[in-house]
């Protein structure tokens, strides 16, 4: 069983949904990864994060799919690529990140609650 939370530490955790305006390979990463760019909207505007996320996306594919991140986790220097935010994905069966996106379009910079 995991570790219960309240609903006032959950909202405390600021994910919103944004879209993908560009995305290019990240040789420099430990892993392999992506350097992404988010825009989400007129409150945040554009954020920038690494993900690793190569076993089932390109970057040519990335553009435009909406996504889900945390917006309010402390930068993170990842070599001399500064992320701003933290994209939120699931394990597939091998392990590989899937993204968590919408079903149905919907404004970017709405948060999840």
């Amino acid at each position: 069983m995991t570790d219960q939370i309240s609903m006032k530490d959950f909202m405390q955790v600021d994910m919103r949904v944004g879209r993908i305006t560009r995305a290019e390979t990240f040789p420099e990463a430990r892993n392999p990864a992506f350097k992404l760019w988010i825009d989400f909207g007129d409150d945040l505007g554009i954020k920038k994060s690494s993900a690793q996320i190569t076993v089932h996306y390109s970057p040519e594919k990335l553009i435009g799919k909406e996504v889900v991140a945390v917006v309010n986790f402390p930068p993170r220097q990842i070599g001399k690529f500064m992320s701003e935010v933290l994209v939120v994905g699931l394990p597939d069966g091998d392990g590989d990140v899937v993204l968590v996106t919408p079903d149905i379009d919907v404004p970017i910079g709405g948060r999840i609650y």
